[in-house]
């Protein structure tokens, strides 16, 4: 059983830099197959990670929400290290410029003429979509 007290160490790490690290009670994670949370003694688990918000908690307390464009999550026991494409901070988010980047996606992709420019383009939307929707104005 796990004591409720324990804390384990997250670390986010964008390709720029460390963005957070620092011991915390729990951590919930936008993996590619769904949502999980993370606790002191937590079972090994590699994971993809989808575009998304990464919630840190402390005691029961939500102390920072960041926004991830994807990358991997490895979880041990005592340690959970997300290495992240793209890492930012929710509150820092422009809000305009990110709905303004997914409209600007939405329109190459629309005008793309082959399958493999689609493709590229559906996962840079998905990645757009998703910085708007941590904003709390999702664009539908």
């Amino acid at each position: 059983m796990v004591a409720v007290d324990r804390k384990f160490e997250f670390e986010l790490v964008s390709p720029e830099r460390l963005v957070l690290s620092e011991p915390v009670d729990m951590a919930v994670i936008p993996g590619s197959e769904g949502d999980f949370g993370v606790l002191a003694g937590h079972s090994l688990v590699i994971s993809t990670l989808r575009p998304g918000v990464i919630e840190v908690w402390q005691g029961e307390v939500v102390t920072n929400r960041l926004f991830v464009g994807g990358g991997f999550a490895e979880v041990t026991d005592t340690r959970c290290t997300v290495l992240a494409d793209e890492a930012i901070p929710v509150g820092e988010i422009n809000a305009a410029a990110a709905h303004a980047e997914y409209e600007r996606l939405r329109g190459e992709f629309d005008e793309a003429d082959s399958e493999d420019a689609k493709r590229i383009l559906e996962l840079r939307l998905a990645v757009a979509e998703a910085k708007v929707a941590a904003t709390g104005k999702p664009v539908h």
